[in-house]
């Protein structure tokens, strides 16, 4: 376990995590295909999420992303999926990537989680900075990295295409290591 907060805990991907993911993307489908449509793509069914985990646990081990489950402690209810990644080693720098099922938005869950994961990344992966790429009418995530503290850098312009739709331009959000 990575962290607890609220009765809640952070933990890394595992291989009993696929058919949670999988529930939790079709749940949240329609709240997902804008801005997570590859992790969509990825868990559409329960053999795909697996693939999904496998991949991912990889990946985790050979520190190329990094995959957090936010879980109920109790009740085990999948809370929200959030990603470490777009790691450059090189200048100790990294992106996070969250999203909150539907039962939990608005009370502040991911806040809290990013917050636990940020002093993570910070401490145990040593990273130096960590960004966040939201769209800026996804206000929400904007709250989120100005409740942890990080900063507006720049307008991205055409940064990320979800699918079927035009360009967009995203936010850049930093924080640094203090």
């Amino acid at each position: 376990m990575i962290a607890q907060f609220d009765g809640f805990e952070i933990n890394p991907i595992h291989e009993g995590d696929a058919w949670k993911i999988c529930d939790f993307v079709i749940s949240n489908e329609n709240r997902l295909k804008r801005y997570f449509p590859k992790t969509l793509e990825q868990n559409l069914n329960p053999t795909l999420s697996q693939l999904y985990v496998e991949e991912h646990i990889r990946a985790f081990k050979n520190k190329d992303s990094f995959v957090f489950t936010v879980k109920h402690s109790e009740t085990r209810k999948f809370a929200a999926l959030i990603i470490i990644k777009e790691l450059d080693w090189n200048i100790k720098q990294g992106e996070l990537a969250y999203a909150v099922d539907y039962n939990f938005k608005g009370q502040g869950l991911v806040s809290k989680a990013i917050a636990k994961l940020s002093a993570y990344a910070f401490e145990n992966l040593h990273l130096n900075t960590l960004q966040i790429i939201t769209h800026q009418d996804n206000l929400p995530s904007v709250k989120v990295a100005i409740n942890n503290g990080f900063k507006w850098k720049k307008t991205l312009k055409n940064e990320f295409r979800p699918i079927g739709e035009e360009t967009l331009d995203m936010e850049l959000y930093e924080l640094f290591k203090s």
